[in-house]
């Protein structure tokens, strides 16, 4: 088992299958695409550099991606908020 896989386990659910579907995803798009772990966190990187990040909230504990230079990304700014009940 990798060290990164500790973060995803030690996570409750629903923010475990959350994560963990997540990663899949990413991971899934390039077999170029590697992760790590950086400030004690999930990072993606693409060709060793990184794009995106995982992240929970300390105070709200919801899950949220981040994107390295996301004011880049076409479209505009999406926000997807998931209610947990």
């Amino acid at each position: 088992m990798k060290k990164i896989d500790c973060y995803y386990l030690n996570m409750e659910e629903p923010n475990k299958s959350c994560l963990l579907a997540l990663r899949s995803i990413i991971l899934k798009q390039d077999p170029e695409i590697s992760e790590t772990k950086k400030w004690g966190m999930p990072c993606f990187c693409f060709k060793k550099k990184m794009f995106c990040y995982l992240w929970t909230d300390k105070k709200t504990q919801d899950p949220y991606i981040l994107f390295v230079e996301g004011n880049y990304l076409k479209g505009g700014s999406v926000i997807i908020t998931l209610s947990q009940g």
